[in-house]
C-alpha cells in the first residue's frame, strides 16, 4: 500500500538540515589554524605582543568597542572569566575598537570598570584585519596552549557565558570551579556611554 502522506512542513526540514550543515556563531566545525602574532599598546602605554602569551596559555582574544551595546553586556562576564581561570593559565586580552571619533574614551572607560585584563588600542587594525575582518563586535577568538586558533565566535546573547566557560575549561583541562551549569557572572551589564 502507497502513502499518500506528505510531509506537513517541508521547508521546516530543509532549514533543520541547513542549520546544522553550517557552523553557527560560534565557528562550530572550525579547522584550527597557527595563531598569526600581533603587536599593540594597552590603555596604559604597555606594548604587547600575542607572541608573549602563545605556548603557555590560552589566549582568549575579544574585539569590543565603546559604542558596542552587546559588548558592554559581555565584557563583565569575561572580567569574571579572568578573574577565575588566570592562576590556571587563561590570558584575556581585550581588543578595542573604536575608531579616531571614541578612541580617547576607551582608556576612561576601562578604568571607570575595573577591566583588569589587557586592553589593546588597534587604532591601525592590525589584530582587526588578522582575526576579524567583517568588523564584528563583540568578537572572541580562542587559542591553545600550542598556538592554534581553535574557534572564533561573533556576538553575544544572554547565556552565551556558559559556552564561552566551557570552551575555556576543557582548554584549559582543568574542572570548573563552580557548579555545573553556572557562570561565572549573570546578570550584569555596562552601560553604554
Amino acid at each position: 500500500m502507497e502513502s499518500n502522506v506528505r510531509p506537513r512542513f517541508p521547508f521546516l526540514a530543509l532549514a533543520l538540515a541547513c542549520a546544522c550543515a553550517t557552523t553557527g556563531t560560534d565557528g562550530g566545525a572550525q579547522r584550527s589554524y597557527e595563531a598569526a602574532d600581533f603587536t599593540l599598546n594597552t590603555v596604559d602605554g604597555r606594548t604587547v605582543s600575542l607572541s608573549e602569551h602563545l605556548g603557555r596559555a590560552v589566549v582568549l582574544i575579544n574585539f569590543w568597542a565603546t559604542w558596542c551595546t552587546p559588548c558592554m553586556y559581555e565584557l563583565p562576564h569575561l572580567q569574571a572569566l579572568y578573574e577565575q581561570y588566570k592562576d590556571d593559565g587563561l590570558d584575556v586580552l581585550g581588543v578595542a575598537m573604536d575608531g579616531p571619533e571614541t578612541i580617547a574614551s576607551v582608556a576612561p572607560f576601562v578604568r571607570r570598570h575595573s577591566i583588569g585584563f589587557p586592553v589593546l588600542l588597534d587604532e591601525e587594525t592590525r589584530a582587526v584585519s588578522l582575526y576579524n575582518p567583517q568588523r564584528s563586535a563583540p568578537f572572541n577568538v580562542l587559542i591553545d596552549r600550542s598556538g592554534k586558533v581553535v574557534s572564533s565566535r561573533e556576538g553575544f546573547n544572554a547565556g552565551d557565558e556558559k559556552s564561552i566557560e566551557a570552551a575555556v575549561v576543557a582548554l584549559l583541562g582543568s574542572a570548573a570551579n563552580e557548579a555545573e551549569g553556572t557562570p561565572a557572572v549573570s546578570g550584569s551589564s555596562i552601560a553604554v556611554e
